[in-house]
């Protein structure tokens, strides 16, 4: 009996913090931690998921209708991954997968994501010859994540896991977003990437994410768009006393973020493409303080015992002493700061941090070439 190994890396949010909901520009990367599936068919009609420490999870294929039972589950994930292939026309069978992962639940690495790009590439590989590539693996796990699971959440996540290596994207176009794949030798310039868990709990934070679009979209809306990338900057800042008036001054500095952001974006793919890696890190400190300024997606509304996010960052300014860089990753409000650091200052960098928020929530990665992929296949007794 054949067993296949797949897998499928985690992805950390380079620079675009909250761009692509507005259909603007990111770098992502993947990174050296991925889930991985061994995989045996079983010649049923159903898929078997055993996951590392969770309960088996079953789903039969002769069923990929939305279930509202399985919303927020891996189920809803595994479903709506195995419809989109059968939409497409791919004959499914059963299999038994065996899943084990190191990027962690909560680490702002996008476990879901790997999870989703994981599914997609057994699909493709086992049962439709590898005939969809990584980008429209990629939308799969947005549609299965959209759809099935209930989250609306956008494309980078999925693409920067299912591509690999670092990438631009540009979603001007959210049907058809643009990748291209950055050369860029990270390891060469002498600084480690950290993600560092800054220890707060995303729970009962979904407002402050939703209000974020919401604002933006209210700013949009003052012109009569849905996006902030259809929105032109001049007329902004030509009509700001009104867009202030109809939705209000946050709103107002968010989408000075964004447009800020995006621009940003478009810098550090250029630094990066010329091998500048100090003018990278002075956009990344940009983007930090836009983030916190304007953003405002690092101390939740109100909060003052609790600003965890906000000690992250001022303890890790701290330690790097005007070196490196650090910024909020990812949604903020909780969970994740990233930083660049020099490899000399690494191991003080790391037991500062750890002193502070405890041990391990300092991870040290590496950018990885590799998406989702077959790593190899050996035979098995039955």
């Amino acid at each position: 009996m054949k067993q296949y190994i797949f897998s499928a890396p985690g992805r950390t949010e380079i620079s675009g913090n909250h761009t692509d909901h507005q259909h603007g520009c990111v770098l992502a990367a993947s990174v050296n931690l991925k889930t991985t599936a061994r995989v045996v068919l079983n010649g049923t009609s159903v898929i078997r998921i055993q996951s590392e420490g969770y309960p088996v999870i079953s789903i039969d294929l002769t069923d990929l209708s939305v279930r509202d039972d399985e919303k927020n589950s891996t189920a809803a994930l595994v479903r709506g991954v195995a419809a989109a292939f059968a939409q497409r026309g791919a004959k499914l069978s059963g299999f038994d997968a065996q899943v084990s992962s190191t990027v962690l639940p909560g680490s702002g690495l996008s476990s879901s994501a790997a999870f989703e790009v994981l599914i997609g590439n057994i699909l493709n590989g086992l049962f439709f010859e590898n005939r969809l590539d990584a980008v429209e693996i990629a939308k799969i796990g947005q549609y299965a994540e959209n759809v099935y699971f209930g989250k609306p959440c956008g494309l980078m996540d999925q693409m920067a896991s299912s591509v690999g290596s670092m990438v631009f994207i540009d979603f001007k176009d959210e049907q058809n977003p643009q990748v291209e794949r950055i050369a860029f030798d990270f390891a060469a310039t002498g600084h480690a990437l950290c993600i560092i868990d800054t220890g707060a709990d995303h729970a009962d934070l979904t407002d402050e994410y939703a209000a974020i679009t919401r604002e933006l979209k209210t700013v949009c809306r003052f012109f009569g768009k849905e996006v902030l990338r259809d929105v032109p900057e001049d007329a902004f800042y030509k009509a700001l006393p009104e867009v202030r008036a109809a939705a209000g001054d946050r709103a107002v500095l968010r989408a000075i973020h964004v447009y800020n952001e995006n621009r940003r974006v478009l810098c550090q793919k250029q630094a990066l493409l010329d091998g500048n890696f100090d003018t990278f890190l002075a956009y990344v400190k940009e983007s930090g303080k836009s983030s916190w300024c304007c953003l405002q997606n690092v101390i939740p509304a109100g909060r003052k015992e609790h600003q965890e996010v906000a000690v992250a960052l001022a303890l890790a300014e701290e330690l790097l002493a005007g070196s490196g860089a650090c910024r909020v990753h990812g949604g903020g409000f909780a969970g994740t700061i990233q930083a660049f650091v020099p490899m000399d200052r690494l191991d003080s960098f790391k037991a500062g941090m750890e002193a502070v928020l405890g041990e391990g929530k300092c991870h040290v990665l590496s950018i990885t070439p590799n998406g989702g992929m077959l790593e190899g296949e050996t035979e098995v007794q039955a």
